[in-house]
């Protein structure tokens, strides 16, 4: 997190300040002083097991512990019981929290909740950080600032992963908020940050970047963690495949299906008809930044 926050401090510094060599230097220096700084966790922590297991070491040396057999527990016979197929309980779900099967949890309302906001929520997210050159170039931004939202929108994602899992244990365990309460919050919040962009607010694109890195990151640490809570542990590892596949559904559906065919559409309208494609995208371009 300090990393994080220290590129963020540098980007947002660089862009009203000249940096000399020494400069980048020194902040050279600085990232790689953080980069290594775990190494010193793992050191303290290596000197104190190897202490304390000398200290065991020495104690159990001095001491005879004896100890008599433990009579070994005779297993009462186990009855076989009839097993069931896995399609005729799909529609009898356990209680919220136990453990689902795969076919229970993906024909459950609660999976088809989440699926879908999911593809919506996060799809929506990643088009619009897909294509967030594109957005910056036709609002006029340079070249260099357009470099900078990426840099944002991708130092907010770790941020949005870390604090939301925090912050989210905190109320949870405090307050009793569910999980689902936040992941709600998460799309209001980066819903925000697609207005801002759609309106062209000025100099919006900054904060549109930091909100929607924010949430895609606050999602991803939400959705796993929801259906851990609601189905189980048993079948996770399936239902984590599951959960992440709407994330390349929603952004085929809404960044190719979608953003895709309006886009080539509107090229071509500019355009007249005539011309490849790519000339109808670069004379779009062109007239949106006023040079035709």
């Amino acid at each position: 997190m300090c990393l994080a926050g220290f590129l963020l401090v540098i980007i947002i510094v660089e862009k009203t300040v000249t940096f000399k060599q020494t400069e980048y230097g020194l902040s050279a220096i600085f990232v790689l002083f953080l980069l290594f700084l775990p190494l010193v966790v793992a050191v303290i922590k290596e000197y104190k097991l190897l202490s304390s297991s000398s200290n065991i070491v020495s104690s159990t040396s001095s001491t005879h512990v004896s100890s008599s057999p433990a009579k070994i527990p005779t297993p009462d016979k186990v009855v076989p019981t009839k097993q069931l197929s896995c399609w005729q309980n799909v529609f009898k779900p356990p209680e919220i929290g136990e453990d689902f099967t795969v076919l229970q949890a993906l024909f459950s309302f609660e999976m088809l909740t989440l699926l879908s906001s999911t593809t919506c929520g996060l799809g929506g997210m990643m088009t619009m950080i897909d294509n967030l050159g594109q957005i910056g170039t036709f609002f006029g931004y340079p070249l260099r600032k357009v470099t900078n939202f990426v840099s944002l929108t991708s130092i907010w994602n770790y941020l949005g992963q870390m604090s939301m899992d925090i912050l989210s244990d905190v109320f949870i365990t405090k307050y009793k908020h569910p999980y689902p309460l936040f992941l709600t919050l998460i799309l209001l919040l980066s819903s925000i940050g697609h207005l801002i962009i759609a309106f062209n607010v000025p100099n919006g694109l900054y904060v549109a970047s930091v909100i929607i890195g924010f949430c895609f990151g606050a999602f991803w640490s939400l959705i796993f963690t929801i259906i851990s809570e609601l189905f189980g542990l048993k079948y996770y590892s399936t239902l984590f495949s599951f959960g992440g596949l709407a994330s390349p559904l929603g952004l085929y559906l809404l960044n190719v299906k979608v953003t895709g065919h309006y886009y080539d559409k509107e090229a071509k309208e500019a355009d007249g008809g005539f011309g490849a494609k790519e000339e109808a995208r670069a004379g779009l371009e062109l007239r949106r930044r006023g040079v035709l």
